[in-house]
C-alpha cells in the first residue's frame, strides 16, 4: 500500500491553555512569534487548533532538512512545552496501519521496547484508542520482530493522534522552551552585563510573556572591544528564545571617573549602581516599559545586600523584576547552561562593574552616605550626557 502524507510539525502548548477567556489573546501572541521565526527558515503555513499549533512545510521548504532547522528553531520558542515531527495521513485505518512503521522505522529499529499511545480527540472515529493502540501494535510487531512490548518502561512510544482533520504518527516528542509567549506579559528593560546572571535574568522574564529591551553599560578604554563583543553575543543567544530586541549600549566611563576623582572608594559601587538604575529608568520610560529587570541575587556580592539593593531601588520609578533573587549560584548556571549563554559568559572580558571594584566595599550602607557623596557630582548633567551619547542596535537570532 502506497500511503500519501505530509510531514509537519505540531507544536504542544503548556499553560496558556488555561487562561480562559483571555486564550485566544496568548494563541494569537505566539502564531505570531512562530511565524516571524519560521520567516527566517521558509515558508510554512501555521495554524492553531484543540490546543495545538500546525505547521506545514510549503514549496521548497518542504524537504528534511528544512524541517530539521524549524523543528530545533520551534524548540526555542517560549509558550511551546513540546515540538512533534509528524507525519499526517487520512483517518483511514489501513493507511495509518501501513503508515506507523514506515515512518517511524529508524526509531523502532534502534529500540528494543516499545508501546503505542493513542490521543482520540475526534469521537467519531469508529475505533476506540485501547484497539488503535492494539492493532498499531501489532503492525509494528509484524515489521519489527526484535521488538517487545513494555507498557511500564518502553524506550520508544509511538504516538497516534486521531483530530478533527486527520491522524498524526510520529515517535516520540522533543521538549519545548515552556513559559508563556513573549509580548503577552508586557514589557521590561533588562540591565544586560557580560557576566551570567542578567541573561538569565532576562530569559526567566521572557519565559513569562515579558518582551525585552536591554542596556548594558561600558566603559572604554577600561573595557575593551572584546568585552563589548561578548555581549554582542550573549544577546544574539538570547534572542533565540527571547525574539528580537533593543539593545542600548551607554558608555559610564566619564561617570566612573567621576566617582573615582570625588567620592569615597567604599561606595564607588554603589554610586555607580544609582547611575545605572537612573539612566535605566529613563531607557525604559523611552520604550514604555513597566518594569526594569536585573541579575541580582541577594547576598551574591557586596553591593546586592539587603541595604544595598535599598539604596539602589530608591532612584527607581519603576517596578524591578529581580527573577534571581532568591537562587544560589549552581541554581543560574544550570539555567544558563540549558539556554545557551554560560559559555559565553564566561568568556574573561571585564565589563564595568569590576574594573573599578573597592579593595572593601560597604555592605551595609545608610541612605545618608550615599546622598552626601553624590553632593560632589553633577549627577543630572553626567546622566544626561551618558543617555544623550547611548548607542542603539537592534539585535536578532
Amino acid at each position: 500500500m502506497n500511503t500519501v502524507y505530509n510531514e509537519m510539525i505540531l507544536l504542544k502548548c503548556g499553560e496558556m491553555v488555561l487562561k480562559g477567556l483571555n486564550r485566544r489573546v496568548f494563541e494569537e501572541q505566539l502564531l505570531k512569534n512562530v511565524r516571524y521565526r519560521l520567516a527566517r527558515i521558509g515558508k510554512f503555513s501555521v495554524r492553531a487548533m484543540q490546543s495545538t499549533v500546525y505547521i506545514r512545510p510549503e514549496g521548497e521548504s518542504n524537504t528534511p532538512e528544512v524541517v530539521d532547522v524549524a523543528v530545533e528553531a520551534m524548540q526555542q520558542v517560549y509558550g511551546v512545552v513540546a515540538v512533534c515531527r509528524t507525519a499526517e495521513c487520512e483517518k483511514d485505518m489501513a493507511q495509518i496501519l501501513d503508515l506507523v512503521p514506515k515512518y517511524c522505522a529508524d526509531a523502532l529499529e534502534s529500540a528494543r521496547t516499545f508501546k503505542c499511545e493513542v490521543r482520540r480527540s475526534d469521537k467519531h472515529f469508529p475505533l476506540t484508542s485501547p484497539e488503535i493502540a492494539m492493532e498499531a501494535g501489532g503492525a509494528i510487531l509484524d515489521a519489527f520482530p526484535h521488538l517487545s512490548v513494555s507498557l511500564d518502561h518502553p524506550e520508544l512510544v509511538v504516538y497516534v493522534e486521531i483530530r478533527d482533520r486527520a491522524a498524526y504518527i510520529h515517535a516520540g516528542k522533543l521538549p519545548g522552551a515552556g513559559g508563556l509567549p513573549v509580548g503577552v506579559g508586557g514589557k521590561g528593560l533588562l540591565l544586560l552585563s557580560g557576566g551570567i546572571d542578567s541573561p538569565v535574568a532576562g530569559h526567566m522574564m521572557a519565559k513569562r510573556g515579558v518582551e525585552l529591551t536591554a542596556v548594558h553599560f561600558e566603559s572604554p578604554p577600561y573595557t575593551s572591544m572584546r568585552a563589548r563583543q561578548k555581549v554582542l553575543d550573549l544577546a544574539a543567544q538570547m534572542s533565540r528564545r527571547c525574539g528580537r530586541f533593543k539593545l542600548y549600549v551607554v558608555n559610564t566611563a566619564k561617570i566612573m571617573e567621576e566617582i573615582r576623582d570625588n567620592c569615597p572608594e567604599d561606595l564607588f559601587t554603589l554610586i555607580l549602581r544609582r547611575f545605572m538604575m537612573r539612566i535605566s529608568v529613563a531607557v525604559a520610560e523611552k520604550e514604555a516599559c513597566g518594569a526594569v529587570i536585573t541579575g541580582e541575587s541577594l547576598g551574591q556580592v557586596a553591593s546586592q545586600t539587603m541595604q544595598a539593593l535599598a539604596v539602589t531601588n530608591a532612584v527607581c520609578d519603576r517596578l524591578i523584576f529581580r527573577p534571581l533573587i532568591g537562587m544560589d549560584k549552581e541554581e543560574i548556571i544550570r539555567v544558563a547552561r540549558e539556554t545557551g549563554t554560560f559559555e559565553i559568559s564566561t568568556l574573561p572580558y571585564e565589563d564595568c562593574c569590576t574594573v573599578f571594584t573597592p579593595k572593601h566595599p560597604k555592605t551595609k550602607p545608610r541612605m545618608q552616605q550615599l546622598l552626601d557623596a553624590e553632593e560632589a557630582l553633577d549627577v543630572e548633567a553626567l546622566t544626561a550626557a551618558a543617555l544623550s551619547a547611548a548607542e542603539i542596535l537592534q539585535i536578532r537570532a
